[in-house]
């Protein structure tokens, strides 16, 4: 099979790295040309943390742009990344783009619109839509065992230190549109349509003396239930409480923490629990949750990248439509206070 040509925009993003190194990772499929950062600023503080960029070849956008690539990786400032993505579809390039999808949401459709018109595909960097237990979890809810999904709670918290909280002062809605985004996405795709309206409760909480948005909560309506999303960076252990719950009228799935480090690895695990009516026995008040064994991911952004690539070389389609990328980031900016 002819190997994908890929280069790589932008090196800002907290999750550029780690996905170009999936990449590499497979020389099978796909043959690097080059990453570009044009912000001198990015390059510099980015090269301290990630300085195997300084061993690969580096070259201008245009130079990337021009030579002509099958894909391309946007992994710039979360904010920056929309002009060089409608740069890179305009010229026929499938795009890999990491989230949220900045604050234009005018420009992002526009993005959307010239990917469609040049058949090429946006393929979105939220790696959790990948993680095998919420993978089971939406089997569950195909093949009806849930039954009538009526309520999602999504939370995705950190303890980020005041320095890292500093720096999501320019995003709208602060950690809403940082860790939130994630969330938003869950509770968009598994109650399978968007809520009539969004409740935005986004707050600073002010801890070590900073005046920033890290404490983020939405509540999603859907007229007769409602589901609600967090995103937090002052939580101690945070990162270990990021929990799924689900629920159906035929049962309910709690995944939690969404992943597991396994020590010495690059393996995740996580841990689910399901419990359907017929595990209570018609019992209502005790728990019945059942863990299910769900198989370890060989790591965070693997089985994202196998699927971009599949979409590549033609496959397989894209499983989120242009349709539901726009929609899924109206809704982000709702969550965000952006109406």
């Amino acid at each position: 099979m002819k190997k994908i040509r890929i280069g790589h925009i932008g090196i800002a993003h907290d999750h550029a790295a780690p996905v170009l190194k999936c990449v590499l990772s497979y020389p099978e499929l796909f043959e690097f040309i080059g990453w570009a950062e044009e912000n001198p600023a990015n390059y510099a503080k980015k090269i301290v943390t990630d300085p195997f960029y300084d061993t690969l070849p580096r070259k201008s956008a245009q130079e990337l742009i021009d030579a002509r690539p099958d894909a391309m990786l946007i992994e710039g400032y979360e904010l920056d990344n929309l002009e060089m993505a409608l740069l890179c579809v305009q010229n026929g390039i499938h795009i890999h783009m990491d989230k949220p999808a900045g604050a234009d949401l005018p420009l992002f459709g526009r993005v959307l619109e010239e990917a469609k018109k040049h058949g090429v595909c946006v393929h979105m960097g939220y790696m959790y839509r990948y993680n095998h237990a919420v993978r089971y979890a939406l089997d569950r809810i195909k093949d009806g065992t849930l039954g009538e999904i009526f309520q999602v709670d999504a939370f995705m918290d950190t303890c980020h230190d005041p320095e890292k909280r500093e720096w999501m002062r320019d995003f709208p809605g602060g950690d809403m549109f940082y860790l939130g985004c994630h969330m938003v996405d869950f509770v968009y795709m598994m109650m399978g349509k968007a809520p009539q309206a969004v409740h935005p409760f986004n707050r600073r909480s002010h801890i070590d003396g900073t005046d920033v948005v890290d404490q983020g909560c939405a509540v999603m309506d859907y007229g007769t239930s409602v589901c609600t999303v967090r995103a937090g960076s002052t939580q101690v252990n945070g990162f270990g409480r990021r929990q799924l719950v689900i629920c159906g009228t035929k049962g309910t799935i709690e995944i939690k923490p969404l992943e597991i480090k396994t020590a010495g690895t690059d393996m995740l695990k996580t841990k689910l629990f399901l419990c359907t009516k017929e595990m209570t026995g018609g019992e209502a008040y005790d728990n019945f949750f059942r863990e299910i064994e769900i198989e370890p991911m060989k790591g965070r952004y693997d089985d994202m990248m196998l699927e971009f690539a599949a979409i590549v070389h033609g496959e397989i389609e894209n499983p989120y439509s242009y349709e539901y990328e726009y929609e899924l980031q109206r809704l982000v900016l709702e969550a965000c206070g952006e109406r």
